[in-house]
């Protein structure tokens, strides 16, 4: 078994310097050579570039791991750890000079997570946990909100790519939300938002359609810090990106519940 305590270490420093990077990158940005994936869906060459130097050194520092990343970086698929990283969560933010936007690497083996480290660039705040451990915001131990009353429930959502086809959803779930909570936002990146929920400054945050490397690592500093996170049906396949729910724990079958019957006036 690896030295969880021990490995953090680097990877927090290399979250921390692939920030600067970003930063440094932002004050002369070229926004013609943004590539679109898919309809709204952007990247940018600080993407790449960001990946290649994560990936090298976690290649380093876990020989034989495996990668998945979500510019494309694959390693081998049989070993026994998988890194998931996203260079930069945010691409859409970062394009536009707005926050937040970050650097999320996460590390699990073939049964769960073992780390996260989320380095928020904009406010300078470094999230990590392991399975070990408990839960940190630049080195204070975090705990989701104690809101239980979903009248002062402060929700992130995430707007899916795929719009068609996850319109009538997103209309129904606003509608619900809409005025019967304390607020929602839509601040466009999993992983930040994510450890948001960690550290109480939401009570809540899900969306559909999203990569493993989105959630990855935000997903185990939130279970350290005392929230819950699964998919829309409750279960457990958030890991694959295609839905997810992160809560204080408080809230979560509430807005399960919520979220189960608006899906079901999704066309």
């Amino acid at each position: 078994m690896i030295d969880l305590d021990k490995l953090i270490q680097p990877v927090k420093e290399l979250a921390k310097e692939n920030g600067a990077f970003l930063l440094e990158q932002r004050t002369h940005f070229h926004r013609e050579l943004v590539e679109s994936k898919r309809s709204h869906d952007y990247v940018s060459y600080v993407d790449k570039e960001s990946e290649r130097r994560i990936v090298e050194r976690l290649r380093q520092l876990l020989r034989g791991s495996s990668f998945i990343t979500e510019e494309g970086t694959a390693g081998l698929s049989d070993s026994e750890y998988c890194w998931l990283v996203d260079p930069l969560d945010g691409t859409t933010n970062y394009i536009h000079n707005a926050a937040p936007y970050c650097v999320s690497i996460g590390l699990r083996n073939k049964e769960r997570m073992l780390m996260g480290v989320v380095y928020e660039c904009t406010r300078d705040e470094l999230f990590w946990a392991h399975v070990d451990s408990k839960a940190y915001l630049n080195g204070k131990e975090i705990h989701v909100s104690d809101v239980a009353d979903p009248e002062n429930a402060f929700i992130e959502m995430g707007f899916p790519y795929d719009a068609n086809k996850y319109r009538d959803f997103v209309n129904s779930v606003i509608s619900k939300l809409y005025g019967n909570v304390g607020g929602l936002r839509l601040k466009g990146s999993a992983a930040a938002e994510t450890c948001y929920v960690a550290c109480g400054r939401f009570e809540a945050r899900f969306e559909a359609l999203i990569g493993p490397w989105d959630i990855g690592a935000g997903s185990l500093i939130l279970q350290q810090a005392g929230g819950k996170t699964t998919d829309f049906s409750g279960g457990d396949t958030f890991y694959d990106g295609h839905e997810v729910v992160s809560t204080n724990g408080l809230l979560h079958e509430w807005l399960l519940q919520i979220i189960q019957d608006c899906l079901k006036n999704k066309k």
